[in-house]
């Protein structure tokens, strides 16, 4: 191939991923941004448990620690963690469902632009004068003290990302009421596609919240306006409640389609239906109600008092009940089961003790005297990491290597996934479960260093020991990804061979439309229902006719890019920049323009023609 004309297909790929609509592209661009967000907050975690590797350490100063610790936390929350989530979300549950793509394509591309450009924005503080220094929630008396314009940063930037991933929610959730193939009840779900649906029903009802508190923060930073000011009348404990009314359902949206992902793989490599769907079912809508029952056990030492503080203990105690189900059914499933020991199914059951050691030590803290002793020691920071790391990432590595396959075409290597596994889970091991100790011994977290003779030498090198130990673990998934990727060896439409649900009945990776005709649902597991009848295709619903599609856009990006270019004129004109109002008008004038434009063009999509289609089972996409 000429030089011009490799330029040319870079070109052309690059364009198709700026304009697509399609929602296993905008899949991929979840992952590929959530995955580098993921290494910068790695990396942020490394020079943390650098600097708290030996006693009286100056390898950073005081304040860039600060700037270190929060972008790590909000690094990790809402540019890393959700995003890979909503990555696997978009490539899967449309199929699963056996739709061919979401119910709003355009508002999809829009999302993960605004996460984009708002992840992007937040992180440019580290270049612009220094990155936001309170802490990932950004308590508005730290906040509002803070110098400079981290916390500026934060706002503008979490409040941009944070539309794109509340437009995701609402899309997910209209898709799975509207766009489910005939045949597919709620109760003929897959689990996965279940806790997408209870998840981004919380984010409708969490985000409001967070971006009501983010706007009065802005304000008050931007304008004055001292809704957290106490010296001016304002009250800083209304931050917190505000917060945590989003800060701990978004717990819920983070593992609950990490408890999917894993009930998917306990059920394809156990060889059996998932024990007790029904159960499963219900306990994850019943955690998602109560996941807003429970915001202020992280208040305990706020001074609510003992009724308030009471409450929330109870509702604390109770969340437990419905995880408890899960853990069980998830035993129960591989009860008896022909089980294979995948590199997946090795994360789906080391994930079982690691999840419950994290939620045993929520329940400590669910009683309020004793979460007085632990709050603000490393053993909060112990609980939170086995939650989301033994939670959340380990579903997370489970998900790439079991829907790799699937999204790319190609299998990652089962020898370096296990290689990825042992140093991952070894080193997440070491890190975090010493960390129990070192706060029950009494050591602050959020402290920049400490003292030698405090018995907290050990503890604290151990846990770096264990950082760098991840950190290996996370290359080497990277060495596979690009070994993968140069190899190239194509898969079949079920690579696993044991696959249950609607996607595994389709190449790999699919055809952009899809399904070449929407598939009868007869039941729990369908493909598997297809495959005990002898069949290897789905029966069908309609008759084989043409497919109409949405046309990509470039429009969603230069949304996003004016919104983007008008947080900065919006921050700096508080400097009295003479550049600064006009490039807040600018910004604005591009956003707007943009979704005048959206409004007046006649955009009716294209069509398929049914002789184009392919069969089900062909990776050839669509024919030349």
């Amino acid at each position: 191939m000429s030089t011009i004309a490799q330029k040319r297909g870079f070109a052309s790929t690059v364009w198709d991923y700026l304009t697509t609509v399609d929602h296993k592209k905008i899949a991929i661009l979840y992952l590929i941004a959530g995955g580098f967000f993921f290494l910068l907050g790695g990396i942020e975690a490394m020079l943390i448990r650098i600097q708290l590797a030996v006693p009286n350490n100056d390898f950073v100063s005081a304040g860039f620690f600060n700037e270190l610790l929060t972008m790590h936390g909000t690094t990790m929350i809402f540019l890393a963690a959700m995003p890979l989530l909503l990555g696997f979300m978009n490539a899967i549950m449309p199929l699963q469902i056996g739709a061919r793509d979401v119910a709003f394509p355009f508002i999809n591309a829009l999302g993960f632009w605004l996460f984009f450009f708002g992840g992007l924005f937040l992180n440019l503080s580290w270049f612009l004068g220094g990155a936001p220094d309170a802490g990932w929630t950004s308590y508005a008396s730290l906040s509002l003290a803070s110098e400079g314009h981290g916390i500026d940063f934060y706002a503008l930037g979490l409040q941009i990302s944070g539309f794109g991933t509340l437009m995701g929610g609402i899309n997910f959730l209209v898709t799975i009421i509207n766009m489910r193939a005939p045949g597919m009840t709620y109760m003929r779900m897959p689990l996965f596609t279940w806790t997408t649906f209870v998840a981004s029903a919380l984010i409708l009802f969490a985000f409001p919240p967070l971006t009501v508190s983010i706007f009065m923060l802005m304000f008050d930073r931007l304008f004055g306006a001292n809704f957290f000011n106490v010296a001016a009348g304002g009250n800083t404990i209304i931050w917190e409640h505000f917060f945590w009314i989003f800060g701990h359902p978004e717990v819920y949206i983070l593992i609950l389609p990490a408890f999917g992902i894993f009930s998917e793989i306990f059920s394809t490599f156990s060889r059996k239906r998932l024990f007790g769907y029904s159960s499963m079912v219900f306990a994850t809508v019943l955690i998602g109600f109560l996941g807003f029952m429970v915001w202020a056990h992280h208040m305990f030492t706020v001074g609510l008092g003992p009724v308030a503080n009471a409450i929330f203990a109870v509702a604390t105690m109770a969340i437990a009940v419905p995880t408890g189900i899960k853990i069980f059914n998830w035993l129960l499933t591989m009860w008896g089961g022909s089980i294979q020991f995948t590199v997946p199914m090795i994360y789906a059951v080391a994930f079982i003790p690691s999840f419950v050691a994290g939620g045993v030590t929520g329940i400590m803290q669910g009683a309020a005297p004793a979460d007085y002793q632990y709050h603000d020691t490393y053993f909060i920071v112990a609980h939170f990491h086995y939650v989301i790391v033994g939670g959340v990432v380990l579903a997370l590595l489970a998900g790439t290597h079991f829907y790799w396959p699937k999204m790319f075409g190609t299998m990652l290597s089962e020898k370096i996934g296990k290689f990825t596994f042992f140093f991952f889970f070894v080193g997440f091991h070491l890190t975090f479960f010493i960390q129990h100790f070192l706060g029950l011994m009494g050591m602050p977290r959020r402290v920049w260093t400490f003292l030698p003779g405090q018995g907290l030498d050990t503890g604290n090198l151990v846990s770096s020991i264990g950082a760098a130990f991840m950190f290996v673990g996370i290359v080497s998934l990277l060495v596979n990804i690009v070994i993968t990727s140069v190899k190239n060896e194509k898969v079949g439409n079920d690579p696993w061979g044991d696959g249950r649900t609607l996607e595994w009945a389709i190449a790999s990776p699919p055809p952009f439309y899809n399904f070449k005709q929407l598939p009868l649902v007869r039941g729990l597991d369908p493909y598997w229902l297809e495959k005990m009848e002898g069949k290897q295709t789905l029966t069908p619903a309609e008759p084989i006719g043409d497919i109409h599609m949405p046309n990509g856009s470039f429009v969603p990006f230069v949304i996003s890019l004016g919104l983007f270019i008008a947080a900065f004129g919006a921050m700096y004109q508080i400097d009295d920049k003479a550049w600064a109002i006009p490039v807040l008008i600018g910004g604005l004038v591009i956003t707007f323009g943009a979704m005048a434009y959206r409004s007046i063009k006649d955009d009716h999509g294209f069509h398929i023609h049914k002789e184009d289609l392919i069969d089900e089972n062909d990776d050839k996409g669509v024919k030349a």
